[in-house]
């Protein structure tokens, strides 16, 4: 049997079609409903019809700038109720957004401002700006007042672009990616493959608003639904979000990795309203998992995505993924394990791909056609992660094709050394990556984040009994921090790189 998924085909949206009309359809039902909870010490409320409001007047200030349908807006914004709604201003009326992380520098945004050429940037205090040659504005210099009217959504082609973000992907350099209007209804194949959401929900995202995480599944799949999302305050500490779930008596919570691993070292009891969690953007360790549902007594469902498709293979609560796997094709999706000639047997490893008619795929890289064209084998757009589908179809992630080590002739997962390492109780996060210690010498080496000082033969001999002795790390290194991108992967090359300038021999 060959690895790829059988699904009835998600139905098309609509001809005339936006993307933030779509998320805010549920403020005509109801207005008064809770869209909004930014949690903390001085919480604070906005409705459905707030924010549709809100969303729509703040359009009509952007239109006032001068900007036009298919302009690009760069959005340099800090962590605050800002970001969803110019974002989703900007969509309304058919500007497109570029959301793009605070972290970054002058330096970089003027890198990213070089390949999509934005109108306008739109900035808040302590955020780095492009050069001054750029044109900028405040934030609170296209702020509504009482009279400002409602703009009107412009309705559409929903292959026409949205929004665009940038991936690092395989490159390590920033890439634009460009999606249409219709990747948010793609999106609901989401509610029940992963988050198992219904309209009374109240989901509680650990991220910050200016990450695309949060502004997913955070922020626009609640609404979407009709849920109450929930966002914790600016400079909340992830010791505080326990209590936060408790006295917003959340019902889905969803972090990243990290995230868990950090809450697990506190108190959990009490989360009574708690009915499961979400986990994206790298691989939750196994023994993670197990120590949250023993102290929550409920489970957590992983997704596996990336930014030019966001996620489409998970488990859910009606349907969980097996120890170890991330989980399903959702349902209307189409995903496949490709070989060199195409789809591989079950059991065998091979690249994750998914089909050219997912309208949650990318249109293409910012005008970039032949790097579009690069990803694609036949009819099938190819993640350059590997990964291999059982009988079932569930499909366990491998790492990332570049990421792969070859061990004595073996080619292993940093995923699988990784999970061996985070089993160990002092060791917090974990990377594996094959270093080259000479010339034609090629091993694997465990990095690792521990809580205290480990022995390394005691290591050793604890990682050996969770792996094949070909896998097992014959270098461990004891890190400070490990490195990770601006999605919060790890950065598995730029340690191997590290170590090998450091100490590698020719």
């Amino acid at each position: 049997m060959l690895s790829h998924s059988v699904s009835d085909p998600f139905p098309d949206p609509p001809p005339a079609f936006n993307m933030a009309a779509h998320v805010l359809s549920a403020a005509q039902d109801r207005p008064d409903k809770p869209a909004l909870v930014i949690a903390g010490d001085s919480p604070s409320e906005m409705t459905f019809g707030q924010l549709r409001r809100a969303v729509l007047e703040q359009a009509t200030c952007l239109l006032a700038k001068g900007l036009r349908p298919g302009d690009r807006l760069l959005m340099r914004l800090g962590n605050t109720v800002d970001f969803p709604i110019i974002y989703l201003a900007s969509i309304a009326v058919g500007i497109v957004p570029v959301p793009t992380s605070a972290a970054l520098t002058k330096g970089e945004v003027d890198v990213l401002c070089a390949q999509i050429k934005p109108a306008l940037t739109v900035y808040s205090d302590g955020i780095a700006c492009p050069s001054s040659s750029q044109p900028t504005v405040h934030v609170d210099d296209i702020r509504p007042d009482d009279t400002t009217p409602m703009a009107a959504f412009a309705m559409g082609d929903p292959d026409r672009p949205a929004y665009i973000i940038f991936t690092s992907g395989t490159s390590g350099r920033p890439t634009p990616v460009v999606h249409a209007h219709r990747a948010i209804w793609a999106r609901q194949m989401m509610i029940d493959g992963w988050y198992g959401m219904v309209d009374t929900d109240r989901i509680l995202h650990a991220g910050a608003f200016n990450w695309t995480y949060t502004l997913g599944t955070g922020l626009m799949d609640p609404w979407t639904v009709g849920a109450t999302a929930i966002v914790a305050q600016d400079g909340t500490p992830t010791d505080a979000l326990p209590h936060l779930l408790r006295q917003q008596r959340a019902t889905i919570f969803a972090a990243a990795p990290g995230v868990y691993r950090r809450m697990l070292r506190g108190d959990l009891s009490g989360l009574t309203d708690l009915r499961h969690g979400l986990s994206a953007g790298e691989k939750l360790a196994e023994d993670y998992k197990s120590a949250w549902q023993s102290k929550t007594g409920t489970d957590i469902y992983e997704a596996f995505g990336m930014s030019e498709c966001s996620t489409f293979i998970s488990g859910a609560p009606g349907h969980p993924a097996p120890p170890g796997a991330s989980g399903f094709a959702q349902p209307g999706r189409k995903v496949a394990i490709i070989g060199p000639d195409g789809p591989v047997p079950r059991g065998e490893p091979g690249t994750i791909a998914i089909h050219k008619s997912d309208p949650g795929l990318m249109l293409g890289y910012y005008e970039a056609p032949k790097e579009t064209a690069a990803r694609f084998q036949g009819d099938w757009f190819m993640t350059g992660d590997i990964g291999i589908m059982d009988s079932d179809g569930a499909i366990t992630y491998a790492g990332r094709a570049d990421d792969m080590m070859n061990a004595g002739g073996y080619r292993v997962s940093p995923v699988e050394v990784e999970d061996a390492l985070t089993a160990h109780p002092l060791i917090s996060e974990a990377a594996a990556a094959a270093v080259q210690i000479r010339t034609g010498t090629v091993i694997i080496a465990g990095f690792y984040v521990a809580t205290d000082v480990i022995d390394e033969d005691e290591l050793r001999s604890f990682v050996s009994e969770r792996l094949a002795s070909y896998k097992c790390p014959r270098l461990f290194v004891a890190k400070d921090a490990l490195p990770r991108g601006a999605n919060n992967k790890l950065l598995r090359r730029v340690l191997r790189a590290e170590w090998e300038a450091a100490y590698g021999q020719t």
